[in-house]
C-alpha cells in the first residue's frame, strides 16, 4: 500500500498541528489491524524507528483467545514481546480520522531483529522473493463484498445478534435505485478511501439484499493485500461513524448469498511484459499460464484453508450461489473455482473464485503464489476446460466440504510446508485445529431450536 504521506511532510503537519495522531497497526491472522495509537510527536522523535507489541496477537483467534500449543508462544513463554518496525512507505493521511495518520508496520523478533516468520506479511514477502528469484512479479485484486445492516455495532451485540436487517429488502444486483439508499454510508467510503490514496474503482450492489461490492485497482500483492486490511478496516469505522454496521462474513444467514473476495491474479516478467500472454495459443493463455493454472488446480485444497479460516467459510459453498463447489478452469464462466478472464487478450488472468470476505488476503495470496510456482516449476499439464454449470462436474477434485476436511489438507501439505517452511504451517494448522475445538464445544441456536422440545 503506498502511502501518500512522506516522513517529513508528517514531521510538518505535526509542526503545523493537523495531525496529532498516529495509528501503527500490524495485519494479524485474522487479517485484523492490531495496534496503537501515538502521540503523533512522540511518534516523529521515537516510535518511527520500532515499538513493541505481545506476541500473542499472531496466536490467538477471533475473540483473542489465548489459544494452547502454538510453539511460537505461550504462557509457560510468557508471552514476550515482538518489535513492530514502520513500514514508512504505507504512511497515510486518514480522512475519516481527524487529524489521524496510519502506517502498517512489520514484526520482527525481538533478539534478532529478523521477520516473524508466521506474522502474515511476513508469508507473503517470502512467497514474493521466491517469485522474484525466477524474475516474475505478480499483479492482482482482491475484490470485497459485505453486508450493511440498519442496525450499528451496539444495537446488533445488544439483541445477541438477532434480527438484523439488511439495509435494503431484496437482491440488489448493479441495482441503482437500492444502492442509492446506501450512499449515506457507500459515498463516505469511497471518497475517504480515495482521500486516502487508495484507488477506488468502484462500489455496487451484489446478488442479495443490502450486499455491496467494492473494487479497489489491481497493483502487486503485498501493496494489495495492505489495501485490503485497512479497507476491511476503514469500512467498519465508517459505518459506525453513519450508524450503521457491517459483516464481513463468509455467510452471515443462511437465506442469504455469501461474500467473496475473488483474486484476480496474473503473472509478469521485470519489465512488465505478461508472461500469461501468448496471442498464438488458445484463449491467449501461454504455456507459463497453464503451468500455473495447473498449480492452482493441483494443489487447491491444500491452500482453501488460506481461503476459507472458519467453520462458517464452509458454509457458503452451496450450488446456485456464485460461489463455487468444485475446482474446475472454465473461461468466463462463474460457476467455476478458477474462471479465466479477458481471453485473447493482454489482460488475461486467473479469477480465484474459492476465497469468502473473511480470508487473509496475505495468506491467501501467498498460497496462491506458492501455487503458481509450484505448477511452473513442474511444468504441470493443463486439464481440458470444463464447459457448462460446473455445480454439476463430476469431478474427485471438490472444494473441502468443512474445515476439518481443509485443515488435514492443509497439515499434509508438502508444496506448502517446502514453500513456507514447516514452522509456518504448523502454527496455522494449530490455528485451524482451534477455530474447530471451540466450535465444537459450544452449543448453537440452531441445536437448541431443533431439539428443546422434541428430543
Amino acid at each position: 500500500m503506498a502511502g501518500n504521506l512522506t516522513f517529513e511532510e508528517l514531521s510538518e503537519c505535526v509542526l503545523e498541528g493537523t495531525i496529532d495522531t498516529v495509528v501503527a497497526a500490524i495485519p494479524d491472522m485474522q487479517g485484523r489491524l492490531m495496534g496503537k495509537r501515538f502521540q503523533a510527536q512522540y511518534f516523529i522523535e521515537t516510535a518511527w524507528q520500532e515499538s513493541h507489541c505481545c506476541k500473542y496477537l499472531v496466536a490467538t483467534d477471533l475473540a483473542m483467545t489465548t489459544v494452547e500449543n502454538y510453539a511460537s508462544t505461550s504462557w509457560t513463554a510468557g508471552y514476550g514481546d515482538y518489535v513492530m518496525k514502520p513500514d514508512l512507505g504505507t504512511l497515510r493521511k486518514l480522512p475519516w480520522l481527524d487529524g489521524t495518520a496510519f502506517v502498517l508496520c512489520d514484526l520482527l523478533d525481538h533478539a534478532s531483529h529478523g521477520p516473524v516468520p508466521h506474522s502474515p506479511r511476513a508469508v507473503l514477502q517470502k512467497q514474493l522473493a521466491r517469485l522474484a528469484g525466477m524474475g516474475l512479479t505478480m499483479t492482482t485484486a482482491t475484490e470485497l463484498e459485505f453486508f450493511i445492516f440498519r442496525e450499528t455495532f451496539e444495537e446488533m451485540k445488544d439483541q445477541k445478534y438477532r434480527g438484523m436487517t439488511p439495509m435494503s429488502p431484496y437482491n440488489e444486483d448493479y441495482h441503482i435505485f437500492q444502492t442509492t439508499r446506501e450512499e449515506d454510508v457507500m459515498r463516505p467510503i469511497r471518497n475517504g478511501l480515495y482521500g486516502a490514496g487508495i484507488r477506488v474503482e468502484s462500489s455496487k450492489g451484489e446478488a442479495s439484499a443490502g450486499q455491496v461490492e467494492l473494487n479497489i485497482q489491481y497493483s502487486d500483492p503485498l501493496d494489495m493485500a495492505d489495501t485490503h486490511v485497512l479497507v476491511k478496516n476503514a469500512v467498519k469505522e465508517m459505518a459506525w461513524q453513519h450508524g450503521r454496521s457491517v459483516s464481513f462474513m463468509a455467510k452471515w444467514h443462511h437465506r442469504s448469498a455469501g461474500s467473496s473476495s475473488h483474486i484476480h491474479q496474473s503473472l509478469s516478467d521485470m519489465e512488465g511484459n505478461s508472461v500469461f500472454f501468448d496471442p498464438d495459443r488458445k484463449h491467449g493463455m501461454s504455456e507459463t499460464m497453464e503451468h500455473a493454472l495447473a498449480g492452482l488446480l493441483a494443489h487447491a485444497a491444500e491452500t482453501t484453508f488460506f481461503l476459507a479460516p472458519y467453520v462458517n467459510s464452509y458454509k457458503r459453498f452451496a450450488p446456485g450461489t456464485f460461489a463455487p463447489t468444485s475446482t474446475v478452469w472454465s473461461v468466463d464462466n462463474r460457476t467455476a473455482g478458477y474462471r479465466v478472464v479477458a481471453p485473447d487478450t493482454d489482460a488475461v488472468r486467473v479469477e480465484c473464485r474459492i476465497g469468502g470476505s473473511d480470508l487473509n488476503p496475505y495468506l491467501a495470496l501467498a498460497s496462491q503464489i506458492a501455487a503458481n510456482i509450484a505448477g511452473i516449476e513442474g511444468k504441470l499439464k493443463l486439464e481440458p476446460e470444463f464447459n457448462g454449470n460446473a455445480y454439476g462436474a463430476e469431478t474427485s477434485r471438490g472444494i473441502p466440504a468443512t474445515l476439518r476436511a481443509a485443515t488435514e489438507a492443509l497439515r499434509h501439505s508438502t508444496m506448502l510446508r517446502e514453500a513456507m517452511g514447516d514452522d509456518v504451517i504448523d502454527h496455522y494448522v494449530r490455528s485451524a485445529e482451534w477455530e474447530q475445538e471451540d466450535f465444537d464445544r459450544v452449543v448453537t441456536d440452531y441445536e437448541v431450536k431443533r431439539g428443546f422440545e422434541q428430543a
